[in-house]
């Protein structure tokens, strides 16, 4: 996409406004399969909370790709869009025992990610096959925040506590088919990975039907500039390798599964957004836009930085700018950042927010969500209408008019 294109979907559907590439999309998904082809079986699910619009769902889906879901109500997406239950993973945390049930009896591979609910379900379904989410206590990225592999995490079950599980495993004689791992997001080494990966391999040679690995995801996309980012490349040459030696060795072929979500989506996503005014204090010149941390907040929330581009104006004289929202909050896009001039009406573009962006909008200061729109073949196709006043009234239910104080 070009900025005049950019600039042309503003002027037709108006901002707020979310635009993903594709063509970007797809690309993401054909390099990571390309980077594990020497692999037999490989299964992508896409992690569909980074982005769930079910047009987005989708085009992975004609790609081939299967779903990584937390929720029953992810999993009913998935199922409208058009997925068999076969391809869609459930990987829960911290749901009752009735939820796992309900979707069990919707023919989704089940994930279990906790002892407690383990000895539970295996009582009670022990012919269900059923997928172990341990955590490595391996943490292949940098910030914590959004790393599920520390020792105090409350996701998966610790390698450490592997008797135990292993014990409850054999009294209910449940169908274990598959262990699991997700060390978070932004994995920067991969000597790191390939290690937690071990301990997964490991853990493995207790289960003897097994029918795959899931190696969860969490591969860094660049943010800005010069940006590093996983090297997806050296990692399917090395995990590829040991992963057809491990087959080899458990005696049989299984299937290799990742879970991608910022991956596939992040660098197809650009926020457009218009510059509603230029403030100059004693210190700061600030952008306010026509949109706030109730759209896109990711930069509040992790510290997280989003390259901004003025699309109006690219090549202009750059100033430094505080972008800041239209929230009663604090909400700061960027502090003090060299952008190419802005005036009052300008339209910019928040890169990388194709993952965790819209998913995790709200209707804070009663602000409607914005506009979806995809952008494939060279047009742009609106895949959600922006909110209205009947969106906030439609769940409320005013008091009876005799009941009113």
């Amino acid at each position: 996409m070009q900025s005049k294109d950019l600039l042309q979907l503003t002027e037709q559907f108006g901002s707020p406004l979310y635009v993903y590439d594709a063509e970007k999309i797809k690309s993401q998904y054909n390099r990571l399969t390309k980077a594990f082809s020497k692999v037999e079986k490989l299964r992508i699910n896409y992690a569909m909370k980074a982005l769930s619009n079910v047009a987005i769902l989708q085009l992975l889906k004609e790609m081939g790709s299967g779903l990584d879901t937390v929720s029953i109500q992810e999993v009913l997406l998935g199922l409208h869009a058009g997925y068999d239950p076969e391809k869609i993973f459930y990987t829960p945390n911290g749901v009752s025992l009735e939820e796992i049930e309900e979707v069990n009896a919707m023919g989704v591979q089940i994930n279990i990610d906790n002892l407690s609910i383990l000895e539970q379900f295996g009582t009670k379904h022990p012919n269900v096959p059923v997928c172990i989410r341990i955590n490595p206590h391996v943490m292949a990225g940098g910030n914590t925040n959004i790393s599920v592999g520390h020792i105090d995490s409350k996701f998966g079950i610790s390698i450490h506590q592997l008797p135990h599980l292993v014990r409850i495993v054999e009294n209910t004689k449940m169908n274990i088919v598959g262990i699991h791992m997700h060390t978070g997001s932004d994995i920067l080494d991969i000597e790191v990975f390939l290690y937690a990966a071990e301990i997964l391999f490991d853990a493995a040679k207790n289960f003897k039907n097994l029918e795959f690995l899931d190696f969860g995801s969490g591969f860094k996309v660049p943010y800005k500039k010069d940006d590093i980012e996983t090297d997806i490349e050296e990692l399917g040459k090395k995990l590829s390798k040991r992963f057809n030696a491990f087959c080899t060795e458990y005696g049989k072929e299984l299937t290799l599964i990742f879970e991608p979500g910022k991956f596939l989506v992040s660098e197809a996503g650009q926020f457009l957004v218009k510059v509603n005014v230029i403030k100059q204090t004693t210190s700061t010149v600030f952008a306010g836009i026509d949109s706030g941390f109730n759209h896109l907040i990711r930069p509040m929330l992790y510290g997280s930085q989003h390259h901004i581009e003025n699309i109006s104006n690219p090549k202009g004289k750059e100033r430094f700018y505080s972008v800041v929202g239209y929230i009663c909050e604090t909400d700061t896009f960027a502090n003090n950042r060299r952008i190419p001039e802005i005036k009052e009406g300008d339209i910019l573009s928040f890169r990388n927010a194709g993952a965790y962006c819209y998913s995790m909008a709200s209707n804070y200061n009663s602000r409607y969500k914005p506009a979806e729109v995809l952008w494939m073949n060279g047009q742009g196709h609106l895949i959600r209408a922006h909110e209205t006043f009947e969106d906030l009234l439609k769940n409320q239910i005013p008091l009876p008019l005799a009941e009113k104080v």
